[in-house]
């Protein structure tokens, strides 16, 4: 990295703190600089391994421990924040290239270093999560959180600079997109004395916004009807599920992409797809190398405490390096089902959900088969049967499967679900009438249907599914900042 001289000169001049990631990548030796940030160690009552969050990489402060008073020495601990003044010169330790001789030290603010949980040692993942509100000053949730930051510039990155338009959809809704019916209800009516109808149900009218709302599943819908006068456009917002699962795989509040394309087809929508995970995978290898080395030693370090036969069989990189450097590969749901039905694990039962007949829902132990032992490279699954897919997928012509797709990836199984809309107006409400939705509560995306419509598609990516592979973690409340599960809403 080159760093402007000029410009840190200029800071040091004014004295403004100057970032640690910015002293380790400085190419000359510094009289005077400050850097602030937070005590990771402190050893021998000299040796300060300092850290602002702007790097993974601690610089180490070397303090003049017989010219600092007692006092303040006692209260350099790990977790205090401080502030030191001094000069960057070379380092004499082994593993780093510059270090700060400590000229003035100044602690900032209290620190109790008896009662700081994120002592220098190992901590489980479940006590991190109990402790989400400091799990980011270790290394490993330092390291996750810089890399969904730039795994977000990423994703706004590729849609802006190809003219797609951001959209914010409504986080409140009287729509359920999905139909699971697993939604967050939004009331402003009193618990107590509620209002009820004549027969006895809630009576919705008396609401605040007179209907029964709830939060948001997806964006898809409302963003449907902006592709179908912007062209093209995606959206990136917070997204819930009431659904009670207390799995490594599920959260209540998450955060969705979704890109909608007028005029695009299913076989348009694939190569969206694969073009922008492959786009937003290799910028974060390009700008978090630190980092995602840190996190692959800690998968190997993982690794190491299972059995052999457990254990996966690619590191971090080598995973985000298979999809960058594999085509992926389109295979019709019919196709996948034969080789499923025929394949060894079926056969002699080692599968959790055996795969007996056509029309099946496959489960993340199929997907995986297909990606990581059958084809050995991401996979495209596509023209599901319709009775397992959602009411808005195109109906194909044999009238039992739907223009559907599903990315798959090694160690995850489905990571993008997507398809081409059913842009056809009397299509769409017999799938509605079918599945008992109410067209009176879907009436403005029927009308996209009646006025001007034309061939579309799009899909979702969950960001947080998106976060847990390129950083490799296994529990996808690990990849969130402060996650909401069930019996959890904790900070």
């Amino acid at each position: 990295m080159h760093i402007n001289q000029n410009n840190i000169q200029k800071t040091y001049r004014t004295m403004k703190h100057t970032k640690i990631k910015d002293l380790l990548n400085a190419e000359v030796l510094l009289q005077e600089i400050n850097a602030k940030g937070w005590v990771r160690t402190f050893r021998n009552n000299q040796f300060i391994a300092l850290n602002d969050g702007s790097t993974i990489n601690n610089i180490q402060c070397v303090v003049d421990f017989e010219n600092t008073p007692e006092e303040t020495l006692k209260r350099i601990t790990t977790g205090a924040a401080v502030s030191v003044t001094g000069s960057l010169v070379e380092s004499q330790g082994a593993g780093q290239k510059v270090e700060i001789r400590v000229s003035k030290i100044e602690i900032l603010g209290d620190s109790d270093a008896e009662k700081f949980p994120m002592q220098p040692k190992k901590h489980s993942l479940e006590f991190l999560r109990e402790n989400a509100h400091l799990r980011v000053r270790t290394n490993a949730f330092g390291a996750i959180m810089r890399v969904r930051s730039v795994l977000s510039f990423a994703v706004h990155h590729y849609f802006q600079s190809r003219g797609f338009v951001y959209v914010n959809t409504p986080i409140i809704t009287g729509s359920d997109a999905e139909g699971a019916g697993e939604m967050f209800k939004v009331t402003a009516l009193p618990f107590e004395n509620t209002p009820k109808t004549e027969d006895g149900k809630i009576n919705y009218k008396e609401d605040f916004f007179g209907k029964e709302t709830n939060l948001t599943v997806s964006g898809q819908l409302e963003a449907e009807t902006f592709a179908m006068a912007l062209g093209q456009v995606y959206t990136f917002g917070p997204t819930f599920r009431a659904e009670n699962s207390n799995t490594s795989r599920h959260l209540a509040e998450f955060w969705m992409i979704e890109p909608e394309v007028a005029f695009n087809d299913l076989n348009d929508n694939m190569d969206l797809a694969e073009d922008f995970i492959q786009y937003v995978i290799k910028h974060v290898l390009d700008n978090c190398k630190d980092d995602l080395k840190f996190l692959e030693n800690r998968l190997l370090d993982e690794e190491k405490q299972k059995p052999q036969a457990e254990r996966s069989e690619m590191g971090l990189l080598d995973k985000l390096n298979f999809v960058l450097e594999n085509n992926f590969k389109r295979v019709s749901y019919t196709e996948a089902i034969d080789i499923l039905r025929d394949s060894t694990p079926n056969k002699k039962k080692k599968f959790n959900y055996i795969i007996e007949e056509w029309g099946a829902d496959l489960q993340s132990e199929h997907e995986r088969f297909l990606v990581e032992k059958h084809f050995k490279c991401p996979v495209i699954l596509f023209d599901y049967p319709a009775n397992i897919k959602a009411f808005y997928m195109r109906l194909n012509e044999d009238g039992k499967t739907v223009r559907a797709m599903d990315i798959l990836f090694p160690g995850i199984g489905e990571i993008v679900g997507g398809s081409q809309r059913e842009e056809r107006f009397d299509v769409l409400v017999e799938k509605m009438k079918a599945l008992g939705i109410d067209e009176q509560e879907l009436w403005w995306y029927l009308d996209t249907r009646r006025f001007g419509s034309a061939v579309h598609s799009g899909f979702g990516l969950g960001f947080e599914r998106l976060v847990l592979f390129v950083t490799g973690m296994t529990n996808i409340r690990d990849v969130i900042p402060f996650p909401r599960t069930p019996g959890s809403a904790e900070f």
